[in-house]
């Protein structure tokens, strides 16, 4: 009685999803539902191509609440979350792609089971963000939820999504039938089998795709709401190779050439003949220091460009900024310069990119390129420059001229 009455209740909140939220409900289609063995799924968990579900736990929801973990486990494979965590800890993970969901099935008009994790702090990041304050929050959330049991141990490769939350522990059936005997449970699926490297690749287009195939229907029918298509135009925005693009540009700068200058005075031979010379690059570098940009990540980004401009032989102009420059800058880097952080940045609070440009402007000669590390929330000159510009930007925020590239 129990297995068929949640059967029933999974097909009416698929099809509820389909009427009501389109783009959600064609997500959920793209997943078979599977009934899993209890000993290793406690709640429900997906491995991008099926989505498993315990019994009881089914069992211990409503109809509102069927919905909103179904669409939770699509949306976790639409992100691609099973391909995007790397070398990071799988509880954390799992923690902080809950986090990154959660607020927009709330936002969408979802019913969330009991011991969802929402945190203000979170909203609008992504998971790759949230990880990084889940272990200071690590103590607060423990409070609030314990790891499932189906999670594997940190730094184990783990091709499930599984529930994060402290939804309402599963509970005994109230009404029991012929099917409901122990040994039902030899037919329910087994703990599937991780995704490969290039399995997890391969997924993760075809998400992407889906996620693309799903929005457009929305968007015609009407019915995409607002927090859900900035995600999807967050997501489906081109990701492109930062370091690649910005090597081509110092490359194309510091190009060798034929310089026919005229010789010094005091040679014999008047004649002048082409001699080969390579030209400087020079790159100016803003950092927004305004808290919101993690100094580990301006470290890991300023070791980058110091790796670049070595080989191409750039000097570096280096500009930190928040509603002004930095106390002491600007910082000038020759091509053989290590570059360094100043130890102590100091600002005048905010954020905004125009004191760089400013700054800029007033030198007599331009930078042959501005490469600016941003979450892009600040106040922007209203005119771009002459000289070509890189936004690296960690977040959602658009730049409204230059060259966006997204970092996360």
């Amino acid at each position: 009685m129990r297995y068929s009455r949640n059967q029933r209740k999974l097909a009416t909140a698929r099809t509820r999803l389909i009427l009501d939220k389109p783009f959600l409900g064609a997500l959920v289609l793209r997943l078979p539902l599977v009934a899993a063995n209890p000993g290793w799924c406690k709640t429900t968990a997906s491995d991008a191509r099926k989505l498993y579900f315990n019994h009881e736990y089914i069992d211990s929801l409503d109809i509102q609440e069927t919905q909103f973990v179904l669409a939770k486990q699509a949306l976790h494979c639409a992100l691609s979350h099973f391909a995007r965590r790397q070398h990071r800890i799988q509880h954390r993970w799992d923690l902080a792609c809950d986090y990154a969901v959660n607020p927009l099935l709330i936002h969408d008009g979802l019913k969330p089971p009991p011991g969802t994790l929402t945190e203000d702090r979170y909203e609008g990041m992504t998971a790759e963000e949230i990880y990084h304050f889940i272990d200071d929050f690590d103590n607060e959330s423990s409070e609030h939820e314990k790891p499932s049991q189906e999670r594997a141990k940190d730094g184990d490769r783990d091709p499930l999504q599984n529930e994060g939350d402290q939804h309402r522990q599963p509970q005994e059936s109230r009404e029991s039938g012929p099917d409901d005997e122990a040994g039902k449970t030899h037919d329910l699926a087994p703990r599937p089998d991780s995704l490969t490297s290039q399995q997890q690749e391969e997924m993760s287009i075809q998400w992407q795709q889906r996620l693309a195939g799903a929005a457009q229907q929305a968007m015609q029918a009407g019915k995409l709401g607002g927090s859900m298509a900035r995600m999807v135009d967050f997501m489906l925005q081109p990701k492109l190779p930062w370091r690649m693009l910005l090597a081509k540009y110092l490359t194309a700068n510091a190009r060798e050439d034929y310089s026919y200058s005229r010789p010094s005075s005091r040679r014999g031979n008047p004649a002048i003949y082409p001699s080969l010379r390579s030209s400087q690059v020079n790159v100016a570098v803003g950092i927004d220091i305004s808290g919101s940009v993690s100094d580990q990540d301006m470290n890991e980004f300023l070791s980058e460009v110091d790796a670049i401009k070595g080989n191409m032989r750039a000097r570096i102009t280096l500009l930190p900024c928040d509603s002004e420059l930095t106390e002491g800058a600007p910082w000038i880097f020759e091509p053989w310069d290590d570059i360094k952080m100043p130890s102590v940045l100091k600002g005048g609070g905010g954020t905004s990119f125009c004191p760089v440009f400013k700054w800029l402007d007033l030198q007599d000669q331009y930078p042959d390129l501005l490469v600016y590390f941003t979450d892009c929330q600040g106040t922007f000159p209203e005119t771009a420059p002459c000289y070509p510009v890189i936004w690296l930007v960690k977040g959602k925020k658009p730049a409204p001229w230059g060259q966006r590239i997204q970092l996360n």
